[in-house]
């Protein structure tokens, strides 16, 4: 028959609630998971389980890098167009109207500052919506 050594150990609370959880799903007692963690942490293939972890993790980053990738693309090509047309559109100022319109660009450019500190504060982004949108009529879901 085998004999098991009492130990006492402390966990952080929201550790020990995972704990809990993980106990009451398998119908196992907590001492019974917590052997089960600290044995396979011990184990020999430990570093084949990290390096798996690592590796999951490293995958996602490169999505998301991925997805900042197509981003910046979208932000480019978007600034190209804006620039473009308005290249296009714009008439050269007379000499005489370059002065008031100077004045009108700055009031303007510090409304559109002003805007852009509120939108950057709240986390409401073009770019997110702009990707939203893509995908959602990539996957046939036009609206």
């Amino acid at each position: 028959m085998q004999t098991k050594t009492r130990m006492n150990v402390y966990f952080e609370p929201e550790l020990l609630k995972k704990v809990e959880a993980l106990a009451l799903r398998r119908n196992v007692s907590k001492s019974a998971v917590i052997e089960a963690a600290v044995a396979s942490f011990l184990s020999a293939d430990a570093s084949e389980r990290l390096e798996a972890v690592f590796a999951r993790r490293m995958d996602r980053i490169g999505r998301q890098i991925d997805g900042m990738d197509e981003d910046l693309a979208i932000l480019g090509e978007t600034l190209s167009l804006f620039i473009r047309f308005w290249m296009i559109v714009t008439p050269p100022l007379p000499d005489s109207a370059q002065a008031s319109a100077k004045a009108k660009g700055t009031e303007r450019f510090d409304g559109f500052l002003q805007t852009l500190g509120r939108k950057l504060a709240t986390g409401d982004r073009f770019l997110k919506d702009l990707s939203r949108d893509i995908d959602s009529r990539r996957n046939g879901g036009e609206n």
